[in-house]
């Protein structure tokens, strides 16, 4: 059924004409500010300082590792300590990586992570209705607020791969087509095995077939890997190399916001094995269901967020990097704050602005070239030293030192809370205010009448709304 819409409908649509200019402006210039306060930034401070790019350096070595000895792909360290810790089908783009210039590699890996944070929120809001000038303007100033979180900055500042793998997820949860849906996931998992929450979740939402290409494509990177580094897989997935989290390092370190790097740090000591995989199945088994109940209630990307929340508790080891699922949040928290009654619309505005509080990169507390380095809320608590790996501040914790020591989990746990009262509270769908394409009987750009039937190849439409039970907006 084709109805006119009432004005005050066509206000308050995300994407609507009214407002999107103004959107798209604000938006543009927030990103344009983040974006340009970082280069002023790099320019003000040494290069290595900012992009010490320790990570990608293990990516390189690691690359040099497996074309040249590959054996020894899970047995060398770098000088810092650190190893290889991913799948061997890692390896292999490792080794693209070995060839490249060092200089260009690190800038393309700033710009691609860039360019993937920009794309993961803009495909988000594109499922959470958004569209035209809206969407583009929404999308760049979330961005611009994600880029300033600790969890993008010590992406960029590591030289980490987690946003190319968070667009990797989410353009395969937002995609619309049915036949490579799956295979994101699939290969993000067959980088870092935390993806591979997402395949319980698909299939707890009836999304069989993507959940069966998800496995499938993973099975498929575990094969490669096999035939390029037979040895190396050997060790990793047989010699149980992907089942030690002390490859990592310290499980207790402050970065390692996890279920068990928190359980680490208030016992003193690392937990067994079972302890740690009985808490992970007792929160992880309830919030996956969550996932799946706010999914089957018209809130996909809702779930989506709650599922990668669920994935980054649970997981042994959850750098503060990982949590770059911070931008798709904000994503969601604006969304619901836009569609909000407006006696709620301030409270979900008030979530958004403490979310990124608490994420924020802010300054760190001591001088030195470090400082140049945008921290965050949980480097206010004092951390294990890098050089002294035996010393671990961390064991005595106290006060506002265990709040800020462990904040991203916590705040991953309120999400979960909050998410859980607002399905509570809501047992029935309510209902949506769906969008109907019109044709205008005006075409805005010569003023001419166009009769009701006559066909539209690509020309303007109006957007209006009715009731709909299939799916429900957020707030």
């Amino acid at each position: 059924m084709r109805t006119e819409p009432r004005p005050e409908q066509v206000r308050h649509e995300p994407g609507t004409r009214r407002g999107g200019d103004r959107v798209l402006r604000a938006g543009l210039l927030a990103l344009a500010m983040a974006i340009g306060i970082y280069a002023v930034n790099m320019a003000l401070h040494p290069l290595h300082v900012l992009l010490s790019d320790v990570d990608l350096a293990v990516y390189r070595d690691a690359g040099l590792a497996a074309r040249r000895s590959p054996g020894q792909l899970y047995r060398w360290r770098e000088p810092s300590g650190l190893q290889f810790t991913y799948p061997p089908f890692a390896a292999a783009f490792c080794m693209v990586m070995s060839v490249l210039p060092w200089g260009p590699m690190t800038w393309l890996m700033v710009a691609g992570s860039v360019a993937a944070l920009l794309a993961a929120v803009w495909l988000t809001f594109g499922v959470l209705g958004w569209h035209g000038a809206s969407r583009i303007g929404a999308a760049a100033a979330v961005s611009a607020v994600a880029f300033w979180t600790e969890p993008v900055q010590r992406t960029l500042h590591t030289g980490e791969v987690d946003l190319l793998l968070m667009l990797l997820v989410v353009g395969d949860l937002a995609g619309r087509g049915r036949r490579w849906r799956g295979v994101g996931i699939g290969l993000a998992a067959g980088v870092k095995l935390v993806a591979l929450i997402f395949i319980p979740y698909l299939l707890l939402t009836g999304r069989y077939r993507q959940a069966g290409v998800a496995a499938g494509t993973f099975a498929a990177t575990v094969a490669a890997g096999a035939l390029l580094f037979p040895q190396a897989s050997a060790s990793w997935w047989l010699g149980g190399a992907f089942l030690d989290s002390r490859r990592t390092g310290f499980a207790g370190y402050l970065a390692n916001q996890s279920l068990l790097g928190m359980t680490t740090r208030l016992a003193g000591t690392v937990p067994p094995a079972a302890v740690w995989l009985a808490l992970a199945v007792l929160v992880g088994g309830p919030a996956l269901v969550l996932a799946a109940l706010v999914h089957s209630r018209g809130r996909p990307v809702h779930g989506w967020v709650i599922c990668a929340v669920t994935g980054l508790i649970i997981s042994p080891v959850s750098w503060d990097h990982h949590w770059v699922w911070i931008a798709p949040a904000l994503a969601v928290l604006t969304d619901t704050a836009v569609r909000a009654q407006p006696s709620l619309r301030a409270v979900w505005w008030a979530a958004a602005g403490l979310a990124a509080i608490i994420f924020g990169a802010w300054p760190s507390l001591w001088p030195g070239g470090g400082a140049a380095v945008p921290w965050g809320l949980i480097w206010y608590a004092p951390a294990t030293p890098a050089d002294v790996g035996t010393v671990h501040p961390e064991y005595y914790w106290a006060g506002l030192q265990l709040l800020a020591g462990n904040l991203y989990l916590l705040a991953g746990f309120a999400g979960l809370a909050a998410a859980a009262v607002t399905a509570a509270r809501h047992p029935a769908p309510p209902a949506r205010i769906a969008l109907i394409e019109t044709p205008l009987s005006e075409d805005p750009l010569t003023g001419r009448h166009r009769p009701p039937d006559s066909p539209v190849r690509c020309g303007p439409v109006r957007r209006t709304r009715q009731p709909t039970s299939e799916t429900i907006a957020p707030g």
